[in-house]
């Protein structure tokens, strides 16, 4: 695989790293007869997260590091982003496991400012990640984990992960209205 199409190879392998996830989850539901929910459920959800995540460090490394870019990547690594935390979120909701409202929080938040880069992008106005973004990004991630390995902890991590998105998504908008 030549360098410039490792970042996007890392993109295809977190979407199919988050379909792997929701399907472990949902067989951790519904497949296992009641009450069997093995403790090896728990590590395998949260190793697929935890290795899908790490790939969207690195194909973000690579192609700042290398200067390697592509249409693909800027459309498909954003969407492969949110469709890793909408299987993890959605199957901590199957799973019982997080706050309806924590999870619709922060996945509003993350549609909306989607939404917001890609009105911006049309307007030809470049809305950068931000350093708060990928705090952001590390505290929902250690949320997730904390929650699939059912941690009495977990829900407090998630609600602080809650209040640094919505943060995060009014400093986007603030530099959005700025940059217009």
């Amino acid at each position: 695989m030549k360098l410039e199409s490792l970042p996007n190879g890392l993109t295809i392998l977190r979407i199919i790293f988050a379909f792997l996830l929701l399907a472990i989850i949902l067989y951790g539901k519904w497949i296992l007869p009641p009450p069997i929910h093995p403790s090896w459920i728990n590590y395998f959800a949260c190793l697929v997260f935890c290795l899908a995540s790490i790939t969207d460090f690195f194909d973000g490394f690579i192609a700042r590091s290398f200067n390697v870019s592509s249409i693909f990547g800027e459309i498909f690594d954003p969407l492969a982003d949110k469709l890793l935390m909408l299987s993890a979120l959605i199957g901590l909701l199957v799973w019982n496991r997080a706050d309806v409202w924590a999870v619709f929080l922060i996945l509003s938040r993350e549609f909306f400012i989607t939404g917001l880069r890609v009105v911006a992008a049309s307007k030809g106005i470049k809305v950068a990640a931000s350093n708060l973004g990928k705090y952001k990004t590390g505290l929902q991630i250690t949320a997730i984990a904390f929650l699939l390995m059912d941690y009495s902890f977990a829900n407090m991590t998630l609600w602080l992960a809650v209040v640094l998105t919505l943060y995060s998504g009014y400093d986007y908008v603030k530099m959005y209205a700025k940059a217009r």
